[in-house]
């Protein structure tokens, strides 16, 4: 009996030590706390702007010779700047066979580009361009010819000699499915112009398609449009 008392008040000894220590916060498993602290960066220009981003790639024409500076544009859809085909005694609009007209464009990168290459594209038909050639008679028959130079020349017959200097001929065929064989290289920053003559011409004989005669060919009109593609 005594040593069961004495067991007793052991117990509650150790309870209540146990009871005093949780009050305090204290024991086996107390957690101690750490000092905390947190250090962040940015990247940054040097002056306190963002310090990432991307390039712009832009290409511009002109189609207005002598192709000053204030004449650049930026013609992203069918059917871009106008270029006006002429020669020297002939109408443009209104051809006979053997007839060839010539129109210039020039091209360049924005000031704020970096460089690419651009690609010329067989010509389709001008969007929103009224034209008279329902059954695509006389777009078929016709045939181009593109010549190409990083300095000004004259947009003429001379350009097509293919003399030593000349221009550099890239398209030579028909008319709705010749595009150019090479591409050319536009430095960055506006810092090349790329100079390009077309030259459209009615062929003699005209060729016929299937079950035409030359008197369908008669009073027609197009408006060719030309896509040069460009990549970075």
């Amino acid at each position: 009996m005594q040593t069961q008392d004495k067991r007793s008040h052991t117990r509650r000894k150790v309870f209540a030590i146990t009871a005093g220590a949780a009050a305090l916060g204290l024991g086996v498993t107390a957690t101690v706390a750490a000092w905390t602290d947190t250090e962040w960066v940015f990247g940054g220009d040097g002056a306190g702007g963002p310090g990432v981003g991307t390039s712009t790639f832009s290409v511009q024409q002109n189609t207005v010779a002598p192709f000053g500076a204030g004449t650049w544009t930026d013609e992203a859809d069918n059917p871009g700047g106008e270029i006006v085909f002429e020669n020297t005694g002939i109408d443009a609009t209104a051809l006979t066979p053997g007839d060839s007209v010539y129109a210039q464009v020039a091209l360049r990168t924005s000031t704020t580009s970096v460089a690419g290459d651009v690609d010329l594209q067989p010509a389709v038909p001008a969007a929103g361009v009224a034209a008279d050639d329902p059954a695509g008679l006389l777009f078929a028959a016709l045939d181009v010819r593109v010549v190409t130079d990083d300095a000004a020349f004259t947009c003429d017959a001379s350009a097509f000699s293919g003399a030593p200097g000349a221009p550099a001929l890239i398209a030579d065929g028909p008319l709705a499915t010749t595009g150019g064989s090479a591409a050319q290289a536009l430095a960055a920053a506006a810092g090349s112009v790329q100079y390009y003559c077309f030259e459209v011409t009615l062929p003699d004989p005209v060729p016929l398609a299937g079950g035409t005669t030359i008197d369908d060919y008669m009073g027609l009109s197009i408006a060719p449009a030309w896509e040069f593609q460009a990549e970075s």
